[in-house]
Parts: C-alpha cells; structure tokens; sequence
C-alpha cells in the first residue's frame, strides 16, 4: 500500500508546512480547455479512497470535490483550445498549472509544489512526481479538482450542444464523438491542431 503522504511528510519533517500539489485533466480531448489544480492540504486531512481522479466514479468524485473544496486551500487554472492550438498542449498544461499555483499563493504562502510529472520553473522548488496523482494525497486531490472543474464545463456545453454528447465523452475523442463532428461539424471550442479535426477541416 502506498503512502500517499510521504513526500509530504518528508517535507513537514524539514519545516515545510505549505505545500501544494498540481495536476491537470484535459490533454487528450479534441474539445474544450485544459484545466489545473492546486492544492494545499491540512495536515490532518483525512479522505479515505483518495487516489488519482480517473480510477474514481464520477459520483465518488464530486463528492470528493466537494469536500476537498471545503477543506483544503484550492485554486484552478484554464488554458482554452484556441491557446492549446497556439501553444501546444505541453506548454498549455504547465500555463494552467502555473496559474492555478498563483492563485493559491494569493491565499496562502506557498513553500513547495508536487508536480505530476511536469518540470515548472517558478519562484519556489518544484519536485516532479511520475504518477503522482498516484503517489501524493495532495496531487490527488488537485487531480480530482482539475478533472471535476473541467467536467462540469463540458456539461454546460453539453446544454448548448446536446446532439455532441458532451456530458458523456467530455469532450474526448470517442467513437460517438467523431461521428457527431462529422454529422454537425466544427463548433468554437475544438483543438484544430489535433488529429480528428485537423483531418476534417482539410
């Protein structure tokens, strides 16, 4: 069994007391933004079956989301499609997560981030983690953050657009979706740099 709150306690042993964890949802979709979290948890936070986002229902998740929200320091950041296509997704991943850390530094003094997987340069040390959303509470809970915020966008565009099934594939590139794209084409919102609709608009 893995503890989720190794790196973090290594780091409360050196007197670090305010950590975040950062992890995004969205790289794959055709449609929609990138979407980051950061966390900073209590130390005495308890959530039992936290682990990464996508091995949790959805209904486990918003609940999770709900509670985290309520007890953690916790802020988000969102590239859109149209700057993932400038950009590319890597640069917008780490765009969303730098401004989702910045938000919780205007709550909190931040001393540390845990990173899933990614390298950020900014004013205070970042330790990237392989899997961490697997391996750290705190980039957990930013994954269940991340992937909840991005979700209920896509159901709101799923109101304006029904025909696209949105709240069921959220946006990624399923067997339904490509075949709703081709029936009701383009609408604002779809990575024109990705695959699929990149072979559609030639």
């Amino acid at each position: 069994m893995t503890d989720l709150w190794a790196y973090e306690k290594e780091l409360y042993q050196k007197g670090i007391n305010y950590i975040g964890g950062t992890d995004e949802a969205g790289r794959g979709p055709l449609f929609g933004p990138v979407v980051a979290a950061c966390v900073v948890l209590p130390k005495d936070f308890v959530l039992e079956g936290l682990n990464d986002s996508k091995k949790l229902s959805e209904k486990k998740r918003e609940l999770f989301y709900d509670y985290i929200m309520e007890n953690a320091i916790c802020s988000v950041g969102i590239v859109s499609a149209k700057e993932i296509d400038e950009i590319n997704i890597y640069e917008a991943s780490r765009k969303a997560m730098i401004m989702a850390i910045d938000g919780v530094k205007q709550k909190v003094p931040l001393e540390y981030v845990l990173s899933d997987a990614m390298p950020i340069d900014i004013d205070v040390p970042v330790m990237p983690i392989i899997k961490g959303d697997a391996k750290s509470m705190s980039i957990a809970a930013a994954s269940v953050i991340a992937k909840v915020t991005r979700d209920h966008m896509m159901y709101e565009v799923d109101k304006k657009y029904p025909m696209y099934g949105f709240k069921n594939h959220k946006g990624y590139p399923t067997k339904k979706h490509i075949e709703a794209l081709h029936k009701y084409g383009l609408i604002d919102g779809y990575r024109l740099t990705y695959g699929p609709v990149e072979e559609m608009i030639k």
